[in-house]
C-alpha cells in the first residue's frame, strides 16, 4: 500500500514543523495536490527542469524541495516563460511540489545539524533564535488496564519531556461515570445504563509542535469510542530553536585544515577563505545558505570561524577587522539535505510498511562552474 500525500507530508512536518519557519517564508505545498497516493517522493534542493525530468525517470509524483518555486504572487501564468514552462510541466505530469525551507534549517536533525555533524562539531547551539516551543498540558482519562499503553503511545509521539528528563507524567486513580446512548458501542457498560469505571487520570507535558501527533497517538491507543481529554495552554516555554549552529571540534585544527575538511564533507571542489590559514580553530559556526549577516552572531557565540555561503566583499573585510575567519563553500552545500531527508523519510515509511520510496535527487543544481 502506498502512502497518501498528506501522510508523507505529516512525516516531513514531524522533522520540520511549519511553525519553525521564519515569518513570511514560502513553505508548504506550492503546486499540485496531496490528495493522492505517492509512489515515489524525490528530495531535491531546487526544482529545475532537470530535476523534473529526474522525477519523471524515477516515477516520482511528489517533490519535496528546500528552495521555493513560487516566491511572490504570480501576476500571470504564461507557459512561454521559463517559470511558466516549469509549472506547466509539473501540472501536466501531476507532480506536486512541497517546500521545507527555514523550518528545515531550524529543525533538530535539519540542514544545519547535518552540516555541523558532517565536519565533526560537538554539542551545538543555535546562532540566531527564531522559535521557542510553547508547552501545553494534556490530561486524559483512561481505564486502568490501558493506562500503560496510552502513556507509552504519548511518550513515543513526543510528550513527557521536561528538560533532560523524559517520560514525565502524573497519575491519579479515580472513578469515571458515563451513560452510553443509543447507537453507541461502549468499551465498558451497556447502552442506556449509568456506568462507573476505575480510571487513571494521566497528566503530561506536550510541546506545541508535537501536539497534533501526540493527540493522534493517544486517541489511537485509547480503547474508548469517545475519549475524555483536556489540553491546557501553559505560561511556560521549552526548547528554543534557531538558524545556524555553533559548536566545538573534537580537536583543534588550522583554518587551512578545516577548509580541506569542509571540501570533503560538503563535496565541493573549492572554498573561499578569509583569515590566516595557520590560525588555530577550536569553535566553529555553520549556517547553510546565505549567512553573511550572521557574522556578529558567530562572534557572539565565541566562534573562531563562520562557515556559510554567499559572502560579499565588504562582509569579508568586516570579518577580518573583527577577528573572525570565514569559509565560504557556496550556497549549494545545502544539498546535504537531499540524502539526509530521504533517509529520514524512508525509515518512517518503512516503519509504517508503506511501499512509497523516498529518493535523494542526483541532479546537480549548482549554477556556478569553477574554471
Amino acid at each position: 500500500m502506498y502512502a497518501k500525500g498528506q501522510a508523507v507530508i505529516q512525516l516531513m512536518e514531524e522533522l520540520a514543523p511549519k511553525s519553525y519557519a521564519v515569518e513570511n517564508d514560502k513553505i508548504g505545498l506550492q503546486l499540485g495536490t496531496l490528495q493522492k497516493e505517492i509512489r515515489n517522493v524525490l528530495i531535491a534542493l531546487d526544482v529545475t527542469d532537470e530535476v523534473v525530468e529526474e522525477a519523471l525517470r524515477v516515477d516520482a509524483n511528489l517533490i519535496i524541495a528546500h528552495h521555493a518555486i513560487i516566491f511572490r504572487p504570480l501576476p500571470h501564468l504564461q507557459t512561454d516563460t521559463p517559470a511558466g514552462r516549469l509549472y506547466e510541466k509539473l501540472i501536466k505530469h501531476d507532480i506536486a511540489v512541497y517546500i521545507s525551507h527555514t523550518n528545515l534549517d531550524v529543525a533538530d536533525g535539519g540542514i544545519n545539524d547535518m552540516m555541523a555533524e558532517a565536519i565533526g562539531l560537538k554539542v551545538t547551539e543555535p546562532l540566531d533564535e527564531v522559535h521557542t516551543d510553547k508547552l501545553k498540558k494534556l490530561v486524559v482519562f483512561v481505564p486502568v488496564d490501558h493506562a500503560d499503553k496510552v502513556r507509552a503511545a504519548m511518550f513515543d509521539a513526543g510528550a513527557g519531556a521536561i528538560g533532560k528528563y523524559s517520560h514525565c507524567s502524573f497519575n491519579i486513580e479515580g472513578v469515571g461515570t458515563f451513560k452510553p446512548g443509543e447507537g453507541t458501542d461502549p468499551y465498558i457498560g451497556r447502552q442506556g445504563q449509568l456506568e462507573q469505571a476505575q480510571e487513571i487520570r494521566i497528566e503530561t507535558i506536550v510541546p506545541q509542535s508535537a501536539e497534533r501527533r501526540v493527540v493522534q497517538a493517544m486517541l489511537k491507543a485509547h480503547p474508548y469510542e469517545e475519549v475524555a481529554y483536556d489540553l491546557y495552554a501553559l505560561d511556560l516555554k521549552t526548547r528554543t530553536f534557531g538558524l545556524g549552529r555553533a559548536g566545538k571540534l573534537e580537536a583543534p585544527v588550522t583554518l587551512a585544515e578545516l577548509c580541506e575538511r569542509v571540501k570533503q564533507a560538503y563535496e565541493v571542489p573549492m572554498v573561499r577563505m578569509v583569515g590566516d590559514p595557520q590560525r588555530v580553530i577550536r569553535k566553529v559556526a555553520v549556517l547553510g545558505g546565505s549567512g553573511g549577516r550572521y557574522v556578529r552572531n558567530a562572534i557572539f557565540a565565541g566562534a573562531d570561524v563562520l562557515i556559510t555561503g554567499d559572502i560579499d566583499y565588504h562582509t569579508a573585510h568586516d570579518a577580518l577587522a573583527a577577528g573572525i575567519a570565514l569559509i565560504d563553500p557556496g550556497h549549494n552545500v545545502e544539498k546535504i539535505m537531499k540524502q539526509g531527508v530521504a533517509d529520514y523519510l524512508q525509515r518512517k515509511l518503512d516503519d509504517r510498511k508503506w511501499k512509497t520510496r523516498a529518493i535523494a535527487s542526483q541532479t546537480d543544481t549548482e549554477p556556478f562552474r569553477f574554471v
